[in-house]
């Protein structure tokens, strides 16, 4: 008997006659359902990010803003989040889209070009804190500068690198390793040493002070921290906060030193 098929045919299959006596036997009658103590948990289907999501018309996300002595102007980031299985366990937020404006139009037709790019990236979905590393690590042939706080910026590509490192820890995708309470401390008794010994021999202050004025008076001030203006650039943390202590090049940001 022939069977005229009207759907195209998207897969096949070959039925053993082991399956197809399974088919026709009768089927048995099925054992009661054992008590389950506690209410009945309700499953649902765990959506991870990908490109065939359709766009909210409502995101969530954060603005940054970039003073940089390469522009004249600065730079806002806005980073736009989507939110995925809302209200459950597995509620998860990602970032959908980026978007930087300026009143500098020098830079407008690689920052659109970037952007689009990058937003096609957070799209894809997987592991997208690679483009953080990329990204920090493209240099600017005329050199780079230092931004506040006395972190060490080698282009604006990477400033921009690095904002979207602190947008993706706000949001858990980067988790950065604390520091040990040992280590935390051991920071803060060599910070403690270093004031008290500028305090007690003014003379050791940086040259940069001018009379009149004390190293504190002239301290780099970054988020929360302040450094001497004699320390020098860390090559662990990328930040002016290297002094001499002890005849030992120290940190007093992340506690690097070359004497171990």
């Amino acid at each position: 008997m022939a069977v005229k098929i009207e759907k195209k045919i998207k897969g096949y299959a070959v039925v053993t006659p082991e399956e197809r006596a399974k088919e026709t036997a009768p089927a048995e009658p099925a054992a009661p359902a054992a008590p389950v103590a506690g209410a009945a948990r309700p499953t649902a289907d765990v959506i991870q990010m990908h490109e065939r999501i359709e766009r909210p018309d409502v995101l969530v996300g954060s603005t940054y803003k970039i003073k940089s002595p390469l522009v004249e102007h600065a730079m806002y980031v806005t980073i736009n989040d989507i939110v995925l299985n809302p209200g459950t366990e597995h509620e998860l937020r990602r970032p959908f889209e980026i978007f930087i404006n300026s009143k500098s139009m020098e830079h407008f037709q690689w920052i659109v070009a970037l952007t689009r790019i990058m937003s096609a990236v957070f799209r894809k979905g997987g592991d997208v804190t690679f483009l953080v590393e990329e990204m920090k690590a493209v240099f600017d042939p005329r050199g780079g500068y230092f931004k506040a706080g006395g972190v060490y910026m080698p282009s604006l590509v990477a400033e921009l690198g690095a904002i979207v490192e602190q947008h993706l820890k706000s949001i858990g995708l980067i988790h950065d390793p604390d520091m040990s309470p040992a280590q935390r401390a051991l920071i803060a008794e060599k910070r403690r040493a270093y004031e008290d010994r500028s305090k007690k021999n003014p003379e050791m202050s940086a040259p940069a002070a001018g009379q009149g004025e004390s190293a504190e008076d002239i301290a780099v001030t970054g988020e929360g921290a302040s450094f001497p203006p004699s320390a020098t650039m860390c090559h662990k943390c990328s930040t002016k906060a290297v002094v001499i202590m002890d005849g030992c090049a120290t940190c007093l940001n992340c506690g690097y030193s070359k004497c171990g």
